[in-house]
């Protein structure tokens, strides 16, 4: 059995403005049912956090795009 992807890297804040873990950029509900999700809803997941995360924490006066 492989083990499930995941895009924790142990830095399990979540921001109380934005609702996402400072460290990997995914909400409460997403980190509590991580491992229930198929492998393929994981990795769609997984393919919107690196956005996700320059949206919720651009720094100021950074505008995205």
């Amino acid at each position: 059995m492989s083990r499930a992807s995941s895009p924790c890297i142990r830095v399990c804040t979540l921001d109380s403005e934005t609702g996402l873990c400072e460290g990997c950029g995914r909400t409460r509900e997403e980190i509590g049912q991580w491992y229930r999700l198929s492998e393929e809803e994981r990795l769609r997941i997984m393919a919107e956090l690196p956005e996700r995360m320059r949206e919720a924490f651009a720094l100021e006066g950074e505008k995205p795009e």
